[in-house]
């Protein structure tokens, strides 16, 4: 997987997994374990002080022209935060538990994407440009993703939204056949880079445990 970043946002730096050979059904215990005990530390205290600065940096690094990170136009990791403390945690699949977790965590939005379905082994990030956008749920809703750092694939040079902090493609989301996948890790350039490495280190290790093997782990700025 040939990731890049074009046109760089300087607010956002980018942490990249390439990861293959998983098998989304595989029982992880680790995962249940870790899953179960940030959850009871969600639902039942608010984020401390250092968690809640981070989630601010994770909010205000979207502020780029433009995008203005309110209502639903908050990073994803908001919402998840909201539906731990509200009891309604979603569960959908190993992969997107991991990716979950991980974002629930660490209060930072992440886009997870099956490779297969995007056809591509070749990425960009960038903010979106006018009339950018894409499908993001079943009944056909588009998101606009002018002046929001994006992740696109790129066929025969075109490049093409898949990805972003706030929601992903319809496009391209994992199901039961994924296999192979790209991670990307959406960090405020203002945060304590050693942290975006403890988060892609954990984030590769629960995907070892689900039977993936990591071929690529990166930082993009």
């Amino acid at each position: 997987m040939n990731v890049s970043v074009k046109h760089p946002n300087q607010l956002v730096t980018i942490g990249c997994i390439h990861a293959e050979n998983l098998e989304v059904q595989k029982p992880n215990e680790t995962l249940e374990s870790r899953l179960a005990e940030i959850l009871s530390l969600r639902s039942g205290s608010e984020l401390s002080a250092s968690e809640d600065s981070i989630r601010m940096q994770a909010r205000d690094m979207l502020r780029y022209q433009s995008y203005k990170p309110t209502g639903r136009a908050k990073p994803a990791s908001e919402y998840l935060l909201r539906t731990a403390q509200e009891g309604n945690f979603p569960r959908i699949n190993t992969l997107v538990d991991i990716n979950n977790y991980i974002s629930m965590k660490y209060v930072l939005p992440i886009s997870l994407w099956d490779l297969d379905k995007a056809a591509s082994n070749e990425f960009v990030f960038r903010p979106g440009f006018e009339h950018e956008e894409y499908v993001f749920n079943p009944t056909g809703q588009t998101i606009s993703v002018l002046d929001l750092m994006c992740g696109f694939r790129v066929i025969d040079g075109k490049e093409e939204p898949i990805v972003n902090p706030v929601k992903d493609s319809m496009l391209t989301k994992t199901d039961a056949t994924t296999n192979r996948i790209g991670v990307a890790i959406y960090f405020p350039s203002s945060a304590d880079i050693s942290v975006l490495e403890k988060v892609l280190d954990e984030f590769a290790e629960l995907l070892n445990l689900s039977g993936g093997t990591i071929f690529q782990k990166s930082i993009l700025s």
